[in-house]
């Protein structure tokens, strides 16, 4: 059962996030502002997240006490990684055609940057997540928390056009 609704779930949270990358691309394609937009998704995606957690994630009252507080300062840290990563995004997005070598270069670099910045996060998260949960939900968190990451980047790769030569 929880096999099945993490796999709904998984799948409803690559939806949305393709419908993010759009957006992203209509709003270059199209001239017009929709970074409203952009964040109502993102927050659903954020909210999605933490539904998903807590159906396969089982957490005892006080576990649940311990745990939620350092998981939202976990995904606010995450989250500037990832509104960086989006910005770096639309910037492309704008630029597609046009971009020059010396743009690409920097984009590679803040790209490079945050994946760093990304992993350094989630390594000072672990003893605190180890902290609040017994080592199996630990385990188990960051194994959704990564899947649910690693598909949302998948869904972006397929989505994002590759550079012209």
């Amino acid at each position: 059962m929880k096999r099945t609704i993490f796999s709904l779930t998984v799948a409803m949270f690559a939806l949305a996030a393709s419908s993010v990358i759009a957006v992203a691309q209509r709003e270059t394609a199209t001239g017009v502002h929709v970074e409203k937009d952009i964040e109502l998704m993102r927050r659903d995606l954020r909210a999605d997240k933490k539904k998903i957690l807590a159906a396969n994630v089982s957490l005892t009252a006080e576990e649940a006490t311990r745990f939620w507080p350092v998981y939202d300062q976990y995904a606010m840290e995450i989250r500037k990684h990832n509104d960086e990563f989006y910005g770096i995004i639309k910037e492309y997005a704008a630029n597609q055609k046009t971009i020059t070598d010396e743009q690409a270069n920097s984009m590679i670099k803040r790209w490079s940057d945050l994946q760093v910045g990304l992993a350094q996060t989630r390594q000072k998260y672990v003893p605190l997540i180890q902290n609040v949960l017994p080592g199996k939900k630990a385990a188990l968190f960051f194994q959704i928390d990564r899947r649910l990451y690693a598909l949302l980047d998948i869904q972006i790769a397929s989505e994002i056009p590759l550079v012209i030569q």
